[in-house]
């Protein structure tokens, strides 16, 4: 990274790799109680409720998805956070929403902080309880500093800092619009194309080093699906517990072209039979190594990119189509159930009921107190939290999940992590709506309600037509709806709250070869490449 000297990294990563490799050689001790269960969760980026087959009939291109819903259990239910990148991931992470873990919107290329460092991740409380923790893909939480997942509870990581269409590279992913391949000459370096980066490459980390700078796109997939697998085997004969949490560049934009003759839905298809057959080996790993004690857990962090028209996930029913009707898109970084409600399967033979649909309202947020408790750990002190401990609904015993569950604004319409909309029990409220930018270039209005919108999604899944507010219905909901918002926001205000640095600086970007147009790192005799030499104990694999 740019903000340390060449000279220091070799030093930090090599005490990095002791901090996290000393770990791995204590052996079990004799006589312990019996291991605790493995977790893997798996995170798809920007996948539509639509997307999957199991969801959505019409959806052909995700094969091991549907034979996970069909051996575990599908929840139909399901939300992400909030629904822009940062937030979601920090409210996964932390159990907690922005409006306290302080991530309200997204972090950038050069953002020098991240998710607030006196936040708990679930990495660490699974690691303070005897965890091997890895993280594979997508981070976005911060990479400066000790924002870096190497310093947030993981063990191990491998990834790219943010998002895959944050950066260029030689081989650009499909993009609307398209993006060119990162400059090799320092001349070509200020050529700049609309909502495309041009003067940075993506970096690609092993733990604390960048290892490939441009990523090669095309082989992306290959690699994380080569880190996973070997992390979970590591970890397994180790005899040590592990959680993965593997954060997918799918399906943000596709990273590949479909195969001539391939059917499906052109590059998007390709896409998502990608990560399909991706999350079929990470299941049959689980299944070969996790000694049939492994969870494993997929689910996206928020809904399709609307305005990338064709390169767009589908959302299924959950069209918004009382936005729709004013403007823009109503999925990713809006507050209707396109843009936060997701897809989610839980798989775990003899724990999880098979072939099992539950309605229960849940969150990504549920991620972190179910996978505490599962852990027989605790969860961190002087703080609350917004998900819920859902191990009877994973086990069949419930479908009770969240009665009143807050849709913080993710981008489209309002203050980024203000509390604007809700759910209580089958109402959705809205005190404000907007539409983000959609295929069309649209953007819907900025409405506030007062008093506020109420939909029935027993009766209106796609948000076509709000309650009357004359109506009986209206008039009998509306104040459990009142007291249960007045509720939440000061249950917010009087938390322990955190916030979060969202200074930039340059020097925060990440860079093996300042030298270089567009941080190049240069073939074999590279610095990066030396320096990956010289810190060989701290990029290998530790469990």
């Amino acid at each position: 990274m740019r903000a340390l000297s060449p000279a220091a990294l070799p030093v930090l990563a090599a005490a990095l790799a002791g901090l996290l490799c000393g770990r791995a050689e204590l052996p079990a001790p004799r006589g312990a109680a019996p291991r605790k269960p493995n977790f893997i969760i798996v995170l798809a980026d920007d996948l539509g409720w639509g997307d999957i087959g199991a969801n959505w009939a019409e959806t052909k291109d995700t094969p091991n998805l549907d034979e996970l819903a069909e051996q575990g259990t599908r929840f139909v239910d399901f939300h992400s956070a909030a629904s822009t990148c940062s937030p979601s991931r920090a409210s996964l992470l932390t159990g907690r929403l922005g409006a306290r873990n302080g991530v309200t919107r997204n972090f950038a290329v050069t953002s020098l902080g991240g998710l607030p460092l006196n936040e708990t991740t679930l990495a660490e409380v699974l690691q303070e309880a005897g965890y091997s923790t890895g993280a594979i893909g997508k981070w976005h939480l911060g990479h400066h500093g000790r924002y870096h997942p190497n310093f947030r509870g993981f063990d191990y990581y491998f990834g790219i800092p943010y998002s895959h269409d944050m950066g260029c590279t030689d081989t650009p992913g499909y993009n609307l619009p398209p993006c060119p391949a990162c400059p090799r000459h320092v001349a070509a370096a200020s050529y700049v194309k609309k909502d495309c980066y041009t003067d940075v490459a993506l970096p690609l980390f092993e733990n604390v080093t960048i290892v490939q700078q441009p990523v090669n796109l095309t082989s992306l997939t290959a690699q994380y699906m080569e880190k996973a697998l070997q992390f979970i085997q590591r970890a397994s004969q180790n005899g040590r517990p592990f959680f993965l949490y593997l954060a997918l560049a799918h399906m943000h934009v596709p990273l590949a072209a479909p195969r001539p003759g391939s059917p499906g839905r052109g590059v998007y298809g390709a896409g998502l039979r990608d990560m399909d057959a991706l999350v079929g080996r990470i299941k049959r790993a689980a299944d070969s190594h996790g000694e049939g004690n492994t969870l494993l857990w997929f689910t996206g962090d928020n809904g399709p990119w609307a305005q990338k028209c064709e390169l767009a996930g589908g959302v299924g029913p959950f069209v918004g189509a009382w936005q729709r009707q004013r403007g823009g898109s109503s999925a990713k970084q809006t507050t209707w159930e396109g843009g936060h409600r997701v897809p989610a399967l839980a798989y775990w033979p003899g724990r999880i009921p098979a072939n099992r649909t539950s309605p229960a309202v849940l969150s990504t947020m549920d991620i972190f107190p179910t996978l505490v408790a599962l852990a027989e750990a605790e969860l961190p002190p002087n703080r609350r939290f917004d998900g819920l401990d859902v191990s009877p609904v994973l086990f069949g015993q419930s479908d009770k999940g969240h009665k009143t569950l807050l849709h913080p604004n993710s981008g489209a319409a309002g203050k980024d992590g203000e509390i604007k909309a809700l759910r209580l029990a089958r109402y959705k409220v809205f005190y404000t709506t907007g539409g983000a930018k959609a295929c069309d270039g649209s953007v819907g209005p900025e409405e506030h309600h007062q008093p506020p919108l109420i939909f029935n999604l027993d009766h209106d899944i796609q948000e076509q037509e709000p309650l009357d507010v004359a109506s009986r219905e209206y008039q009998a909901v509306l104040p459990a709806i009142s007291t249960a918002y007045a509720e939440a926001l000061w249950d917010i205000a009087t938390d322990n709250v955190s916030v979060a640095d969202y200074s930039q600086d340059p020097a925060a970007t990440p860079c093996c070869n300042a030298q270089h147009a567009a941080c190049r790192c240069q073939a074999h005799r590279s610095h990066a490449a030396l320096l990956d030499h010289r810190t060989e104990r701290a990029t290998r694999l530790c469990v």
